[in-house]
């Protein structure tokens, strides 16, 4: 989640769901670096944003639309260019899409098939099965260090993806030293707590299908937060202890934000603010202010090309981001974008298909198969997403041309193939 950070609780005050949480790695970047305040993805799950993240294209063009289909392997990427530039280039942790051995455009990985598992999880080492022993991001972030070290005197880019907070959680999938964090706190609700999403009847936030109550769910998913964090600082304290910490550029975000109750839903795949809403924290000494904070809207597209740009390399024109590094400098580009495109295509669930319009204070989203829950929402006084405005047909209009616009200059035209999973991948 977006707000699952230590200085993002402690800004909110009195609206924060859980101020007592611990982030020190977070925390750092975010005193270090700068931050944006506004990050989301343009698809709400894990294989999707991960493509979007390395290509920097919408998902439907880049060819991954669902968790179950394989990255194709002549993918345009950062890593892909970085390479062919003379960069080392790693992919370290979580991948997953489908079950895909390989991870393309890369010269170096040691990554897990599917989700992998929390403990003693093996890993292919370029290709290779290892068995390893211990908490996977603990493992992953061993791996990365290692890699680092290997290539401090080259230029390299290293990818890491952690699996947690992704499920199963809490008790033996958490290491010895983080499953009592946080016993006794309890989490705050939000208005939008039991206000059901339109598409769905009530239901519980994960805790039916756990057997444990909604506050230890969240707790659980703090605990296993707090541990991608304690991977956070590892890393930062070995660019320091390497000297690289200043000519390093580091981002740490993630793939899709994540339900704690709001809108009576867990997980994510919808197109609410806390599902596509994700932290997004870049540190780079040598050009970007310490301590500074970015308001205007960044997406998961435009990590490869601000990847590119950092590096001096041209950006393709077939990628839809754009670079942030004027943005993180501490520029206010007159042309950076007000609005974005998110879409979802139904995999796993009760969340249909849908597609929306996203602005700095309005929100519309379309169901295709179902008109009648169109909803628009002014974000400016109901950040909570509760008032849904679609009677208003001056404001449903004017939204709706953006939407098109939106659409058209990004190629679109939903996938035919988009809700039919894949075999599985090779």
């Amino acid at each position: 989640r977006w707000d699952a950070i230590g200085t993002v609780q402690r800004e909110q005050g009195d609206k924060a769901r859980f101020p007592w949480i611990q982030s020190k790695g977070m925390d750092r970047l975010a005193a270090e670096g700068v931050r944006f305040r506004n990050a989301f993805v343009t698809l709400s799950l894990c294989a999707p944003s991960r493509a979007a993240f390395l290509t920097g294209r919408y998902n439907h063009l880049n060819g991954i639309t669902n968790n179950s289909r394989p990255f194709p392997a002549d993918s345009i990427t950062h890593a892909s260019l970085l390479r062919a530039a003379g960069y080392q280039t790693a992919y370290i942790g979580k991948w997953h899409m489908g079950n895909q051995r390989t991870r393309p455009g890369f010269t170096y990985s040691a990554s897990y098939i599917g989700q992998g598992q929390h403990q003693n999880c093996p890993f292919e080492v370029n290709g290779t099965t290892t068995p390893t022993k211990g908490w996977t991001d603990d493992v992953a972030t061993d791996f990365a260090i290692d890699f680092i070290r290997q290539h401090k005197d080259q230029p390299f880019s290293v990818v890491l993806g952690y699996k947690s907070p992704h499920s199963p959680r809490g008790g033996n999938h958490l290491p010895p030293r983080l499953r009592n964090l946080y016993d006794g706190q309890s989490s705050r609700p939000t208005p939008n707590c039991g206000v059901p999403a339109i598409f769905h009847k009530p239901a519980a936030d994960g805790s039916k299908a756990t057997g444990l109550s909604a506050n230890e769910v969240h707790l659980d998913y703090l605990r296993h937060v707090a541990g991608v964090d304690d991977n956070i600082s590892r890393l930062l304290e070995s660019l320091d202890s390497l000297g690289l910490a200043d000519d390093t550029v580091v981002v740490y975000s993630s793939d899709n934000g994540y339900y704690l109750g709001e809108h009576n839903s867990g997980d994510k795949r919808s197109l609410y603010d806390e599902s596509l809403r994700i932290p997004f924290i870049v540190r780079y000494p040598r050009l970007f202010p310490k301590g500074s904070v970015v308001d205007q809207l960044v997406l998961n597209i435009d990590l490869a090309p601000s990847f590119l740009d950092l590096a001096g390399l041209p950006v393709p024109s077939q990628m839809q981001g754009a670079s942030w590094k004027p943005l993180a400098a501490g520029l206010k580009p007159s042309s950076w974008r007000s609005s974005f495109l998110a879409q979802y295509y139904k995999e796993l669930g009760d969340v249909p298909t849908c597609y929306a319009l996203r602005t700095a204070t309005h929100k519309l989203v379309r169901y295709p198969n179902h008109p009648e829950w169109t909803e628009v929402f002014d974000l400016s006084t109901d950040p909570y997403e509760i008032k849904n405005l679609a009677a208003d047909a001056s404001l449903t209009a004017t939204l709706d041309a953006e939407l098109t616009r939106l659409m058209q200059a990004a190629d679109y035209s939903p996938p035919p193939d988009a809700n039919k999973p894949s075999a599985p991948a090779k």
